[in-house]
């Protein structure tokens, strides 16, 4: 996962995702998509136009994940009796579909084409959140820049550039975050005044990109219950980073005493010593986490806006309901039938 510092705030959640290739020489993007990243699913369109119609596509039907759902009054459907409901669940759930990895996400373009040059093609795309990235010969490269300037698009490099490759993966990456963080910025801003402030926090944006350096985590997912993130790797092992502030470790403290919990657990979560993972209990301390130091582990701690404690808890299988889709999975499956996967 990277992180653009434009944004450097985490995106309520973030996995991998399609790559558009179009270009009207079928040998230059057949080479281009061969030396590119593999981890990279990537598509490729030699027609303009046939891919502007796929991405249509692909944008046409609701994103079913986003958990933000409208609702009206049963008697009087009055648009003033409307409210927002959320069901922050629906945000991790993803990880059971693998159409998720489907989305087009960034888009790379050739401006010279001679059916739709690279810049219309760009234009048609404004009202679709894909990000774009345009490739130029020398000649082209003014007309990129006012392209740049005037919105159209998000990058360009040059096509004959001797490190494109290279440079194409980085941007792409970069734009990635970008997708991300625009789809989720107003459900992020809204979570954030309530118990999830560490989204719109750069410092625990910055531990999670290390983190996801160190252990190889791939994807990450807001979740509700304690408040955290699962991460994901590759392989499809789920992870849960357990973060409380010293707020929300004085509620875990009224709850274990409100149960009688022995002392050395409440002393820990007072001093900020442990992270409490108490499933069995909903979250909280309860009888059934007599046992309580196999639900703890201890206090890393990370310095942003607020003090941040966390810790990376294996995620018991049974709490994930269904079986993880893991991007290595969805790789293979891509590598052998991607038509099945993409409507190609």
């Amino acid at each position: 996962m990277t992180f653009n510092p434009q944004d450097r705030n985490l995106s309520v959640f973030h996995h991998p995702i399609v790559t558009v290739l179009v270009d009207d020489s079928r040998s230059f993007i057949d080479s281009l998509a061969f030396q590119m990243d593999p981890s990279r699913a990537v598509v490729t369109f030699t027609d303009p136009h046939e891919a502007l119609q796929w991405l249509r596509d692909a944008y046409s039907t609701p994103n079913g994940f986003l958990p933000v759902r409208v609702t009206h009054d049963d008697l009087t459907f009055l648009t003033e009796r409307r409210t927002v409901q959320l069901d922050i669940d629906r945000i991790y759930r993803q990880i059971h579909d693998m159409r998720r990895f489907v989305q087009p996400g960034v888009v790379v373009v050739d401006y010279s084409m001679p059916r739709m040059n690279g810049l219309e093609f760009c234009q048609a795309l404004q009202d679709l959140p894909c990000r774009t990235i345009l490739l130029t010969g020398t000649a082209d490269e003014g007309i990129a820049v006012q392209g740049f300037n005037h919105g159209l698009i998000d990058r360009y490099i040059k096509k004959h550039d001797s490190n494109l490759v290279e440079r194409l993966d980085q941007e792409i990456d970069a734009l990635q975050q970008q997708y991300f963080a625009a789809l989720s910025r107003t459900l992020r801003d809204l979570l954030s005044r309530h118990s999830f402030s560490f989204l719109s926090d750069p410092a625990l944006a910055e531990c999670v990109r290390q983190l996801a350096t160190r252990y190889g985590f791939v994807e990450h997912y807001l979740y509700p219950n304690p408040a955290g993130l699962l991460l994901l790797t590759a392989a499809g092992h789920a992870t849960l980073m357990v973060i409380e502030t010293r707020d929300s470790l004085a509620s875990q403290v009224e709850s274990a005493e409100a149960y009688d919990a022995p002392a050395a657990l409440i002393e820990g979560l007072r001093e900020g010593r442990i992270v409490p993972f108490f499933w069995p209990g909903n979250g909280m301390y309860t009888p059934a986490c007599v046992d309580w130091e196999q639900y703890c582990l201890p206090a890393q701690r990370c310095e942003g806006r607020e003090e941040f404690l966390y810790a990376l808890f294996d995620m018991p299988r049974h709490l994930l309901d269904e079986p993880v889709v893991g991007f290595q999975e969805f790789l293979k499956r891509f590598a052998t039938d991607a038509g099945s996967l993409t409507g190609r």
